[in-house]
């Protein structure tokens, strides 16, 4: 039996149609009719994630836990969310939620531990980084984590809000690519995690392709359809 997927986006917008776009690309579907029922609700303004872990700002749990009981009154059995720093949050909205809802972090942990990876670098924003959102699930799969130093992290945070939250989708990536292949050299990293929902947007190009990486949201679209009685096309089986 099919469920409905439900997407709780907005945060930001262009993340929440990368993850249904994926969702769409990994079924396994000859026609329109065989695609499966999916709800997203966009709500930007959810307040400010990164502000209210690092600075104690407006709580966005709220407003998260409506967009939530939104989606479950449209018909949501089966949520997703498109925000790898708002999983933070996870265990505070989770009570109020009543049907089957993905943890991306963990989908994310448990795919590396399957794939023979034992250390891996997160990217995302600072937020991220500074609030271990990916620690736990890297430890309960015995999976080693590094983190950029401060410069990289601040070029990084440069291209998630300078590049693709304002619309440009192809920022001069300054000495990006440099950065990464020396962690990759000096600190024994295997892969890369795109720990920030805009990061595989981002990654999509010449210059950061030749890198070993993990997009969550394509693991999440993967476990979504799962979870939803779909099937996936066989280059995107897990």
């Amino acid at each position: 039996m099919e469920r409905t997927i439900g997407i709780l986006g907005g945060m930001g917008p262009l993340a929440s149609a990368d993850l249904f776009e994926k969702i769409i690309r990994v079924t396994k579907a000859d026609r329109d009719q065989e695609h499966l029922h999916v709800v997203v609700e966009s709500n930007p303004r959810i307040p400010d994630r990164i502000g209210a872990i690092l600075s104690g700002t407006e709580s966005p749990v709220p407003e998260m836990v409506r967009s939530a009981l939104r989606l479950e009154a449209a018909g949501a059995q089966v949520m997703v969310m498109a925000c790898n720093t708002a999983h933070y949050f996870y265990d505070d909205i989770r009570p109020f939620v009543h049907i089957p809802f993905l943890h991306m972090p963990r989908e994310t942990a448990s795919l590396l531990a399957r794939q023979g990876i034992h250390r891996a670098a997160v990217l995302g924003t600072t937020a991220l980084v500074e609030a271990g959102v990916y620690n736990l699930p890297f430890a309960e799969n015995n999976l080693e984590i590094v983190y950029p130093d401060d410069y990289t992290q601040s070029q990084i945070m440069h291209m998630i809000f300078d590049g693709i939250k304002a619309g440009n989708l192809h920022p001069d990536l300054e000495d990006l690519p440099q950065l990464l292949h020396q962690m990759k050299e000096r600190q024994g990293v295997e892969a890369f995690v795109l720990g920030c929902t805009e990061l595989p947007i981002l990654f999509d190009c010449p210059e950061l392709r030749a890198f070993s990486v993990l997009d969550p949201t394509l693991v999440l679209a993967r476990a979504a359809v799962l979870a939803a009685g779909g099937q996936l096309r066989e280059e995107y089986a897990l």
